[in-house]
């Protein structure tokens, strides 16, 4: 793992054990419920990338998909799992990196970030957060992924924030865009910070383009 990618999991297990965590609402956000209404995605396996407490995770599992959300902060994994228990919905949880670690299985047909891609300050890091994404989804896997917008002037502390053209650069090889729109975060903060929600589907890639993709089409 390199120095950005462990920064980015030091970063949010040290939010959550501080408790800075302006994200975390308490109810699903409602991005993924229009998203995933307006686009009527099938139900299938879920991954809830970055779930946190657990609260969309938790609305998944409750509207019919096979639910399962991973984080690095094990504070939000137990808070995820107590909500879950509480809610008396069947919904799995698991501590751990999404970048380096297994998540016992692949196949989805839908994953959801909430802020997990933009964090990754490099271009390089976020196609390999993309191309990891790719990795986990069924053949025309579905991501939708929240990021902060760069097209919002803030003074004020906020998320990380990207062009629709670096979201772009990053997916584009592994993902056929489906919709990019501008909307915002829920927030404990004061303000809504600006946002752009993008649907993705997964290409379907001939094993040459693979190569391509993956930084290998042009070795010797």
């Amino acid at each position: 793992m390199d120095k950005d990618q462990m920064a980015v999991a030091d970063r949010f297990k040290a939010r959550y054990k501080s408790g800075d965590t302006p994200w975390d609402v308490g109810e699903p956000d409602f991005n993924l419920i229009e998203i995933t209404r307006r686009h009527a995605i099938e139900r299938g396996k879920a991954l809830d990338v970055g779930c946190g407490t657990g609260d969309n995770s938790i609305w998944l599992a409750r509207n019919q998909f096979q639910a399962v959300g991973v984080d690095v902060s094990d504070i939000a994994i137990e808070k995820a799992r107590k909500k879950a228990a509480s809610a008396g919905v069947e919904c799995e949880f698991i501590c751990a990196d999404f970048m380096k670690d297994g998540m016992g299985s692949k196949g989805f047909a839908f994953l959801f970030d909430r802020g997990c891609f933009h964090a990754f300050r490099s271009g390089e890091q976020r196609r390999r957060f993309a191309s990891r994404v790719a990795d986990h989804l069924e053949k025309d896997g579905l991501w939708l992924t929240l990021t902060g917008n760069a097209d919002e002037n803030r003074q004020e502390p906020g998320p990380p924030q990207l062009t629709a053209e670096e979201i772009v650069r990053a997916t584009e090889p592994y993902f056929e865009i489906i919709s990019l729109e501008s909307s915002h975060f829920e927030s404990r903060r004061p303000y809504s910070p600006r946002a752009w929600r993008c649907l993705m589907r997964k290409r379907r890639l001939e094993m040459s383009d693979e190569k391509t993709a993956s930084g290998q089409g042009n070795q010797a």
